[in-house]
């Protein structure tokens, strides 16, 4: 009879119509007003429908009734309607309230377990463990109730308690060991990381050191090996530890263990010779099997490093330098492979940094410039041969990316040494029969003299005044991008410098269409958001950003609905290792900095939504001015996952004074003091329109100390738009005081949001092409915000009926009439004499620096120039177009 009564409402649900779906159960509730499997499904349809609070009460309402949970309706109803709205304690009050009907239901525990793990309730999670495990005496279970006391201790602020849990929680663990109840390694995983938190290192290469048919399982599995070896180093026993490794690279190759073997032969270097003429001998036979090559002979290079920082060397090598000999083999054999570089270069910088130490530092740049350059002739006229073949023309990039490490290594800062060479590098990468034939290595050597191009402008044209010349050099290297991407156009790095370089000149529309090509999915909002999110809203570009915002969070939506289905998989299917991953990814990902980020600018593009002053005043009243609160704590708690290291830098990252992904930002990377200040507008904003003025004058205090301690954290545009919005605030007060400062404020304010508009063009139709990449853009982007942010207080204030806001009106109508006149003055220059200032100030002139790329681009590559230019102009039009299209519907 209930499931007759209910199906029209399962089918509306069903085909995801919600609003049928509410009309169904109105319908049903009208005929029987205490149906409980109707008003469940109603509360869930509420849910659905993101009218939280009403459905809130309903679904509470139906709990409270006496036996409303012997229907399985309304079981389903509550707990899917409590999930929807993220309630865990009330979902988990729905299984319990139910068991009370039906005691002892397996089923409804592992709801609760499962409902609990994935809300971090750990003591709930814990009790219904216990209750399962009591109850149906199943392996599964036990391991339950040891992850649950596992995740409690680990939440655990207290350290007594935590100790307590890790206790009980090992026991238990020991137990099943001894039981023949830990029969996997994922079992296995949680003991050792039980164990592990109390440091008892011991007991964790015990359980590892175990016989029987898991001794087999922990063989098989090269992480526990990996983790067996390490445990044995840390405890002492590298003899024992060298014992294991050998075993495991016998039946298979792998870094980590490579590296533990090195670092237990070192250790015992001091008893005698033995273990590293072992080692030796070993490598050496691994190295002649085959395929096996790459990783023996890296160990060896590391094994010589590791024996020549410790103060033997000898047993090794013989010779004058033979770390760096020892370098230079593993590069001979191995330069045809494009991941040669990456196993080498930390090598490099350990033996210059070794040499420093010691006060040898150019004697071992000169023993490596040594060693390269006859090599490096080698390979270039091998490459540049008529018939080149792929190792050849590999060799040369793998030497390439050596000659840039050296000459950053011996500090040198010589912009015409990095240059050399230029014009062969281009033309190989460029304009050779390799490169029509899209070999990857031609593509990573125009990456490589576009990295040298770059740094080379940077240490050339060091001083502010000098950033003419500086974005004249920025523009050809992005002709020589566009050209390579031309070529080849899934080479991911050149078009991740293309982006930064156009971002850099401020051309927001360009970046934005490669940066669309890119394919960013997944985790890479949050790793590689950050390479183009909230970028146009400092370019004019407001609705363009908001969209990608959108994507972004949507993606954080989305994984806060997928992580904890993962983590009902990763108990339901016993795979225990995963839990504390997913665990520390949503952690990660819950409080992380990009998110925030990505989060803000959305809260900053939706302020220019178009609509009715009622509708803008409505916006402003919903939005969430208390979840959005930062403080300091909450500020320590994130965590930055932005991927920085992505840009295929030739230096290691930690060498920031040749990292380019720093040296080619236009603006700082956004941090804590950007977040709180575009966390506070919203806020202010929302106060503001509420009348709420003890909270904003207070909330405009809080902006205002941010500002002052933000220093060169936020770019100077950002601050610019934090000390306007904070103007618009202060004016505000100021009409509803009644305050003899309010036209002083008014003033101030006008004065702020035309200064920051593009200089009067009525009388020349010049304008400094420097000034445009700078800044023009991004200042008249503050002042088409602010103005935004200004007419809603102008809506607030005729609506709270303030006498102020005629004065106010007015006000902003002369701002807005200046603006028309200014942006479609700087529209004018950029439809055709940016153009000509283009080819005149960046293509054409004279720079010697930069001759052989110029030369090349103008003969061989003139399309790639034409279309830099088209995306520099598109760009400047595309943002001045949008800011003038807002300003029109700004009445």
């Amino acid at each position: 009879m209930e499931s007759h009564q209910l199906k029209p409402i399962y089918e509306a649900i069903g085909q995801g119509d919600m609003r049928r779906g509410q009309t169904e159960c109105d319908k049903l509730l009208r005929k029987h007003s205490t149906h409980q499997g109707a008003l469940a499904l109603k509360a869930y349809v509420l849910a659905k429908l993101g009218n939280a609070e009403e459905a809130t009460t309903l679904g509470q309402q139906v709990l409270h009734t006496p036996g409303a949970l012997k229907s399985s309706h309304v079981l389903q109803g509550l707990w899917l309607t409590f999930r929807v709205l993220r309630l865990p304690e009330l979902e988990i009050a729905v299984y319990n309230t139910a068991l009370v009907h039906t005691p002892n239901s397996e089923q409804l525990y592992c709801k609760i377990f499962m409902a609990a793990a994935r809300s971090k309730l750990y003591k709930d999670q814990h009790a219904a463990a216990v209750a399962l495990n009591k109850l149906f005496k199943q392996d599964k279970y036990l391991w339950w109730v040891v992850t649950s006391l596992l995740m409690q201790a680990k939440s655990a602020q207290d350290s007594s308690v935590r100790q307590l849990q890790l206790t009980l929680a090992e026991r238990m663990a020991e137990k099943a060991l001894s039981e023949g109840r830990l029969t996997n390694t994922e079992e296995l995983r949680i003991y050792l990381e039980v164990l592990e938190l109390q440091d008892n290192h011991a007991a964790m290469i015990a359980a590892l050191s175990t016989s029987g048919p898991l001794a087999e399982k922990i063989a098989n599995d090269p992480d526990l090996i990996t983790q067996w070896i390490g445990l044995l180093i840390k405890t002492g026993d590298c003899k024992q530890a060298c014992t294991v490794a050998v075993a495991a690279l016998e039946a298979r190759d792998n870094w980590a263990d490579y590296k533990l073997y090195v670092e237990a032969t070192v250790a015992q270097a001091s008893e005698g010779e033995g273990p590293v003429q072992a080692a030796c001998a070993n490598f050496d036979k691994w190295a002649a099997q085959r395929g096996r090559e790459r990783g023996a002979k890296l160990a060896g290079v590391e094994l010589t490093i590791r024996l020549h920082d410790a103060g033997y060397a000898k047993p090794v090598d013989e010779g004058a330098d033979a770390v760096g000999e020892r370098i230079w083999s593993y590069v001979d054999q191995f330069m045809t492979k494009a991941i040669c570089y990456s196993d080498v270069m930390q090598h490099f910088v350990t033996h210059v940094k070794s040499a420093t130490a010691s006060g040898q530092t150019s004697g071992a740049i000169d023993f490596h410039a040594k060693q390269l350059e006859q090599r490096l002739h080698n390979a270039r006229a091998a490459a540049t041969a008529t018939k080149c073949s792929e190792d050849a023309a590999q060799s040369w990039v793998s030497l390439e990316r050596i000659r840039y490490l050296i000459q950053a290594l011996s500090d040198d800062v010589d912009p015409q040494r990095w240059v050399a060479d230029i014009g062969a590098m281009l033309s190989f990468g460029l304009d050779s029969d390799e490169a029509e034939q899209k070999l990857a290595a031609c593509s990573d050597m125009t990456l490589i003299a576009c990295q040298r191009l770059i740094l080379a402008a940077f240490l050339t044209y060091p001083e502010p005044e000098q950033r003419g010349l500086l974005f004249a050099s920025l523009f050809k290297v992005v002709c020589v991008l566009e050209a390579g991407i031309k070529m080849n156009d899934d080479r991911f790095l050149l078009k991740l410098y293309a982006i930064r370089l156009y971002l850099y000149l401020s051309c927001y529309d360009r970046a934005r269409a490669l940066y669309d090509t890119l394919n960013i999915k997944n985790i890479q909002f949050d790793t590689l958001g950050y390479l183009i999110n909230g970028h146009g809203m400092s370019l004019g570009c407001f609705s363009t950003d908001l969209e990608l915002c959108y994507d972004g969070v949507s993606f954080y939506d989305r994984s806060d609905a997928r992580i904890p289905q993962e983590l009902e998989s990763a108990y339901g299917n016993g795979t225990y290792s995963n839990i504390t991953d997913f665990t520390t990814f949503r952690d990660n990902l819950t409080h992380s900095v990009q998110r925030e980020c990505t989060h803000r600018c959305a809260l900053r593009g939706e302020a220019f939504d178009h609509g009715t002053s009622k509708d803008i005043l409505e916006q402003w009243k919903e939005a969430d001015a208390v979840s959005i609160e930062h403080t300091d704590e909450t500020i320590a708690a994130l965590h930055d996952n932005r991927d920085t290291g992505v840009m295929g830098l030739q230096t290691p990252v930690d060498m920031a004074k040749w990292n380019l992904e720093i040296m080619t930002r236009q603006i700082p990377l956004p941090g804590s003091a950007w977040i709180k200040i575009f966390s506070m507008v919203p806020q202010i904003m929302h106060y503001i329109v509420c009348s709420e003025i003890e909270l904003l004058e207070a909330k405009i205090g809080d902006l205002l100390v941010v500002i002052e301690e933000a220093g060169q954290s936020v770019s100077s545009h950002d601050l610019l738009l934090a000390r306007g919005v904070h103007q618009v605030a202060t004016l505000y007060l100021r009409a509803q005081s009644g305050d003899e400062g309010f036209d002083s404020e008014l003033s101030a304010l006008t004065e702020m949001i035309i200064g920051a508009l593009p200089p009067d063009m009525s009388a020349s139709n010049s304008l400094d092409l420097c000034d445009v990449a700078l800044s023009t853009i991004r200042t008249a982007s503050v002042a088409t915000e602010l103005f935004t942010l200004a007419l809603s207080v102008k809506h607030a204030l005729s609506a709270q009926r303030s006498p102020s806001a005629n004065a106010v009106t007015l006000g902003l109508s002369q701002i807005r009439k200046t603006a028309l006149k200014l942006v479609g003055g700087l529209r004018t220059w950029t439809e055709k004499p940016a153009r000509e200032s283009i080819d005149a100030l960046w293509v054409n002139a004279e720079d010697p620096l930069l001759a052989s790329a110029t030369a090349f681009l103008l003969s061989r590559r003139k399309s790639a120039v034409t279309l830099a230019t088209k995306g520099c102009v598109g760009s400047w039009l595309k943002s001045v177009n949008n800011m003038a299209a807002h300003w029109k519907k700004c009445t």
